[in-house]
This record gives structure tokens, C-alpha cells and sequence, in this order.
């Protein structure tokens, strides 16, 4: 039987690993992403490359170009996804948005920038892919946090805060699907790379960032639990001390 993948963020950094490493275990994936070979960005990457990797892992791919802040677009997606592939076994809402200044030396323009694309943006695809997957009677939701939920003073409010509140959607939410989608939460609390780290890091030791890989091994350990196994909040250093993520891996 299939098993299917929706990565959200997925043209570069952890979106576009784990899309890879997901077929790699035999799900079929779903890549979304604005960034595409049509619409590029300054970063490399785009959402056609990822589908690309997918395919070369012997699985099908969708590459959907798409602004996780546009409801309709989630909703023709949902729409394609569930008549193209007839299911959902697991959805990633890792698009993800942090503006570098302070919250006050900044515009209130990035600030529904963030709260849109780092809080609406996962809920849009709740409500639109996960009452699907209700429907269906199973599934897995997993979220993306960061260590700056549980620091006020990591510099960003905007992103301190929308993780925050995605922390508690991902238990509420838990709570409300229980016994039919489990919804947890991975809080990022050690520097994984990315791309985008060439810029508003210039200067940084590389070295000292992590491969994205280990995301791989926490989210696939999720989407193996039971359904029962909802409404967490796991970080990657609990995760690896327990073994389910491996050893420090450096880029």
C-alpha cells in the first residue's frame, strides 16, 4: 500500500532533505514550496529540483508551487492531492519565516508576515489536508518548532511567538483529533543548516551546524508511532538521547 508525504518549505534546507529521505522510506511526496524554477529566489533550491530528488528515489512526486499564506491555493492543493493520490499518511508544516530585527525597530508589515506564514500557514494545511485525513481515520501531523519557543530572548519576537502558539496548536489540535490523527510537534533546539544561513549568518563556522538529516530521523520516527502518540512536544536533543536521532552530524 502507498504511503504518502506532504513536505511544506521544501525547495532547500530541512524541507528539501526530508522530502528526499521520505522516499527513500517509501513514501510518495507531495513537495510544496513558492520558490520554483518559474518564480526563483536569491537562495538556491526550488520545489521542481526536490520533486526531482524524490523521483530519483524511485517515488512519485508533486511539485506545487504555492504561498503557504494563501488559503485557497491550500485548499485546490488538498482537493488535487486527495483525487490524485486518494490519501495523506503524513503532513510537515516546515515553511517557515524569522525577520531579523527586533520586533519594534521593524515593520508591522513583517510582523503578519510571520504570524502568517509560521502560524496560519500550518493551520491552513491542518484544516484543509488534516480534516481529510480525519476522514480517513489516520494520519500524522508534525510541526515545526524552534528552541527560540522557549527563550524570550532569542532576538525575534515574531518568531518566538508563532512558534509558541504552534506548540499549543499542535496540543490542541492533538487533543481534538485523538484516537484518529496524531499531531506532534519537533522543536529544533540545535542549528541545523540551511541555505539561508549564507546570508543572515555571513561569517559563521559552518562546521558548527548539523545536517539536516537528523530532522529525517526524528520525523520518521513520528510517523511510525501509533496514533495514540499525539499532542507532544519532542526536541532533536531528547530525541538523540534516546537514540532515535543519530550522533552529532555535522555538515
Amino acid at each position: 500500500m502507498r504511503k504518502v508525504a506532504v513536505v511544506t518549505g521544501a525547495s532547500r534546507g530541512i524541507g528539501r532533505q526530508l522530502a528526499a529521505d521520505l522516499a527513500k522510506h517509501g513514501f510518495d511526496v507531495a513537495c510544496i514550496a513558492r520558490t520554483s524554477r518559474d518564480q526563483p529566489a536569491k537562495l538556491p533550491g526550488s520545489v521542481e529540483a526536490t520533486a526531482d530528488l524524490v523521483r530519483q528515489a524511485g517515488r512519485e512526486a508533486l511539485a506545487v508551487s504555492l504561498d503557504v499564506r494563501d488559503e485557497d491555493a491550500i485548499a485546490a492543493f488538498a482537493q488535487q492531492l486527495f483525487d490524485s493520490w486518494g490519501r495523506c499518511d503524513l503532513l510537515v508544516n516546515n515553511a517557515a519565516v524569522a525577520p531579523p530585527l527586533r520586533a519594534l525597530d521593524d515593520t508591522t508589515r513583517r510582523w503578519r508576515l510571520a504570524v502568517d506564514v509560521n502560524l496560519n500557514g500550518p493551520f491552513y494545511f491542518m484544516y484543509h489536508v488534516g480534516r481529510r485525513m480525519r476522514e480517513q481515520g489516520f494520519g500524522h501531523v508534525v510541526n515545526m518548532s524552534s528552541l527560540a519557543a522557549a527563550y524570550p530572548t532569542f532576538g525575534r519576537a515574531s518568531y518566538t511567538a508563532t512558534k509558541l502558539a504552534l506548540e499549543g496548536l499542535t496540543q490542541a489540535l492533538g487533543s481534538d483529533l485523538a484516537g484518529r490523527v496524531a499531531v506532534n510537534c519537533l522543536r529544533i533546539d540545535v542549528p541545523v543548516w540551511s541555505e539561508g544561513y549564507d546570508t543572515t549568518l555571513a561569517g559563521a563556522d559552518k562546521p558548527e551546524f548539523e545536517d539536516p538529516v537528523i530532522i529525517s530521523d526524528a520525523v520518521l520516527w513520528l510517523a511510525a508511532q501509533p496514533i495514540s502518540h499525539t499532542a507532544k512536544i519532542h526536541s532533536v536533543t531528547e530525541l538523540r538521547s534516546q537514540g532515535i536521532v543519530r550522533p552529532r552530524t555535522r555538515m
